[in-house]
């Protein structure tokens, strides 16, 4: 007997649907397209009103409620912008403690008064809280208020260019995440230059998506790899470096003396071992170096180098990571490729967690499930879903933005279908009522 899918609201007074094929639905999990028609949705955030704060790249930040049917049957209510400001590009974040909103730019986070009941802002011109961040390649600006060491808020910085040298040094402040005390503005501290905030890490290339594991409040971090790499005068870019899962612990016993340092511009993680150049006794996860010295080698890379904690396929761009309540899972989108001969990623993925840590070995290369992808990567990016930001509700339910088709999506797991535990293939999806379902 077929598997009929899982149950749906029997009515749903508003169906959207994508100008473009819809995406592939995993089993056990229920998508629908909820909004469209943004410019350029990044980040994604919930205030303490249930309301959904969007920031679109170029413009500034939207503020959606919807009218909940239950299940992924959400109507927009009502939809405003809340901060008109066009040099924002990426990031949020919000407290709902202080009634504080962040946002930042190429160059800056900045700072409102937010009021929640009302979805308004004020200060005009926002608190700059950091500055000195401006750059040419890696722009966006990731920022996360710890739960950890409250009072402190992370904020990632990506390298200047695709193969930053200058990130070899800590004073640069390129391709590094650091934290910042926001609980003193009186003290006259405003703005922090960026190299003055507290080292998490550096040696991470464009570390866009940071979160804190909420069982032990550890903070990990996905990585963008650097594209075009050669190995020994071998190219080897279509399959490597892998992308990276970082481990970094609670920020409050990390060590701002030695930083740990992840290895970028001088050391990277291995994805595919196949035709690998002077391979030797690597393997998926291990750090290597382009060439081999006295200098730099793959030795000192793996004595002198944090490794990541799951590695990637190479080019999928994760941008956003976040977690479930319990601990049990993390989410990462996958924003997609372009330095590679086929399209990868374009898909959001579940990785199993368990005690804080990933249940996948550090050499995997199954730790992902993809639950909602495009079936055909040979139209990406102009004609497929594209996703970058992800926000869970009160619900349990993830949303989803798509940058380049200026989408947001929902998706919520269901009880688990018959064979359930990969990715649907293409012919296996279906449309009923407008809710793509796995079937």
């Amino acid at each position: 007997m077929a598997d009929p899918g899982p149950t749906l609201p029997s009515i749903c007074p508003s169906i959207l649907t994508p100008s473009y094929s819809a995406p592939i639905v995993a089993p056990g999990w229920t998508a629908q397209l909820v909004v469209t028609g943004l410019l350029t949705p990044r980040s994604l955030l919930f205030d303490d009103a249930g309301a959904l704060l969007v920031v679109e790249s170029g413009t500034g930040i939207q503020r959606i409620t919807f009218d909940d049917y239950g299940d992924t049957c959400l109507v927009v209510r009502n939809s405003n912008q809340v901060v008109d400001q066009p040099d924002l590009n990426h990031s949020l974040e919000f407290s709902a403690e202080t009634g504080t909103l962040y946002a930042s730019s190429s160059n800056n986070v900045y700072a409102w008064d937010y009021d929640s009941s009302t979805g308004t802002a004020s200060l005009t011109p926002p608190q700059t809280l950091v500055t000195g961040m401006d750059g040419t390649d890696h722009v966006s600006r990731t920022l996360l208020l710890s739960r950890d060491d409250p009072g402190k808020l992370i904020v990632s910085r990506g390298s200047y260019s695709n193969n930053d040298q200058a990130a070899v040094f800590l004073l640069s402040g390129h391709s590094q995440i650091r934290a910042f005390d926001i609980t003193s503005p009186a003290a006259g501290n405003f703005p922090y230059s960026f190299t003055s905030g507290n080292p998490i890490g550096f040696g991470l290339r464009n570390s866009v998506g940071i979160a804190e594991e909420p069982t032990t409040n550890a903070l990990y971090s996905v990585e963008n790899s650097i594209d075009d790499i050669v190995r020994n005068g071998v190219d080897v870019h279509d399959n490597n470096p892998g992308e990276e899962l970082n481990y970094h612990g609670p920020i409050s016993q990390i060590p701002s003396s030695p930083s740990p340092n992840f290895g970028y511009p001088s050391c990277f993680a291995l994805w595919d071992p196949t035709n690998f150049p002077d391979l030797g006794t690597l393997t998926v996860g291990e750090q290597f170096s382009m060439t081999q010295s006295t200098s730099l080698n793959d030795q000192i890379c793996a004595s002198s180098y944090v490794a990541p904690r799951l590695t990637f396929q190479a080019h999928q761009a994760p941008l956003d990571i976040i977690f479930t309540p319990s601990g049990s899972a993390a989410y990462v989108s996958f924003h997609g490729s372009w330095d590679r001969s086929q399209p990868v990623g374009y898909k959001v993925s579940e990785i199993a967690f368990s005690g804080g840590q990933p249940v996948a070995a550090s050499d995997s290369t199954t730790s992902t499930n993809d639950i909602l992808s495009n079936a055909d990567l040979s139209v990406c990016p102009g004609q497929c879903f594209r996703p970058v930001g992800l926000a869970m509700d009160s619900k349990g339910r993830i949303f989803v933005s798509s940058d380049t088709t200026g989408e947001i999506y929902v998706l919520q797991k269901t009880p688990a279908t018959t064979g359930g535990g990969s990715a649907c293939r293409p012919n296996k999806a279906r449309k009923r009522r407008g809710v793509y379902v796995h079937a």
